[in-house]
């Protein structure tokens, strides 16, 4: 879908698409900093107060969006829209784990390489089938990317303001 966005926003720079696109990515590291913060503060609910035992799989995640939501919350009160250079990539380790670990949950008979004490195939979240604790973080890892990237396109416009319309102007004579 980020995708999608960012081509709407390229090719079609009139269209309403854009402007949401726009209006979003604006604010874009602040909702990133939010799932990230929501994120982390929901992987110590559960550790800490519902008690479940983080297995290896989730200490890696943690270990990719602990970081993430202090530097990003810099990032946002900076207004950086550089952090995606850092966050990116971090945000790309955590969501490769994830998709490890939601298909270890979704298809518990495979071996693993996580011990017998807390091993990586428990399910503490089962929703609709197909939603876990490792599918929440994947989701919010992707969440994350997406918005970093649309904020890097705010940069990149900002750059070069007269680029859109030198292009569109190219475009009309054509």
């Amino acid at each position: 879908m980020g995708i999608a966005l960012l081509v709407i926003d390229r090719f079609r720079p009139s269209s309403p698409a854009a402007a949401w696109i726009s209006d979003v990515s604006r604010i874009a590291i602040w909702l990133a900093w939010i799932v990230a913060m929501g994120t982390t503060l929901g992987s110590l609910y559960y550790s800490q107060i519902a008690e479940y035992v983080p297995c290896e799989l989730c200490w890696f995640q943690r270990i990719a969006m602990y970081p993430l939501a202090l530097i990003l919350l810099i990032a946002a009160l900076r207004n950086d829209r550089w952090i995606w250079v850092y966050a990116v990539p971090l945000s790309a380790i955590g969501a490769a784990i994830s998709v490890y670990h939601t298909q270890l949950q979704a298809f518990p008979e495979q071996a693993t390489f996580c011990s017998t004490t807390v091993p990586c195939t428990t399910r503490y979240v089962w929703q609709f089938g197909f939603v876990s604790l490792p599918f929440m973080a994947l989701a919010a890892f992707s969440f994350i990317m997406v918005m970093l990237l649309l904020a890097r396109t705010t940069s990149a416009a900002a750059r070069n303001p007269d680029s859109r319309s030198a292009n569109s102007t190219s475009q009309a004579g054509n």
